[in-house]
């Protein structure tokens, strides 16, 4: 097998574990066991247990011994904690990207329209889904690999996820507030940095 093979499979894994945590099928403190999923899914446990090490560098589950592999138990403190870093980069990012989107914006614009869909639906999992890939592609109109790395690398997409399905975390319209910064960088505003590190801020979850 190869190393791309592998790293591929324990990509779908890791997948498979967030999409059940966000979902409910595994709740804050319920043990994930490692030799079930293997099972399941008809892998060695070797990629599970590589998959499960992934999710505990986001703090998404914990392990401790002789007691196994549990999903934490977050709070709005704990995903808060990533939304001040994720707004600093994509600051960063929407500096290195002005230019580009003020002539084409056509990256974004299709999840701006998806968005207004959502809205509509009040569809929770199309809102978290565009709402993470608009932002993506803000990232990667920046040119920068190692940014988006380093952004990929926050779990934007679980924690976006968690905040709305475990704590409530809503904005006002998820499509006009995307809107705005769509049409900021068309405008060529010259706070458009600002706006959007102001931006992701806003969406954060607010601890007591």
């Amino acid at each position: 097998m190869t190393a791309t093979v592998v790293t591929s499979l324990r990509e779908q894994i890791r997948e498979h574990i967030v999409d059940g945590i966000v979902s409910g099928r595994w709740k804050p403190g319920e043990r994930i066991v490692e030799r079930r999923i293997a099972t399941e899914l008809e892998v060695s446990q070797t990629p599970v247990r590589e998959a499960l090490r992934e999710l505990e560098s986001l703090r998404l589950i914990e392990s401790a011994p002789n007691k196994g592999v549990r999903v934490r138990n977050l709070t709005a403190a704990d995903l808060e904690e990533s939304y001040p870093v994720r707004a600093g980069l994509e600051q960063i990012a929407a500096e290195l990207a002005a230019p580009r989107l003020a002539e084409d914006c056509s990256v974004l614009e299709p999840h701006v329209d998806a968005l207004y869909r959502a809205d509509r639906e009040n569809d929770g999992t199309a809102q978290v889904r565009h709402t993470v890939a608009f932002h993506r592609e803000l990232v990667r109109a920046a040119r920068n690999s190692v940014l988006l790395h380093t952004w990929e690398g926050l779990g934007i997409e679980v924690f976006t996820a968690l905040s709305i399905r475990w704590l409530g975390t809503v904005q006002q319209s998820y499509a006009e507030e995307h809107e705005a910064l769509v049409d900021a960088f068309r405008g060529r505003d010259p706070r458009i940095a600002e706006l959007v590190k102001a931006h992701v801020l806003g969406c954060a979850p607010r601890s007591a």
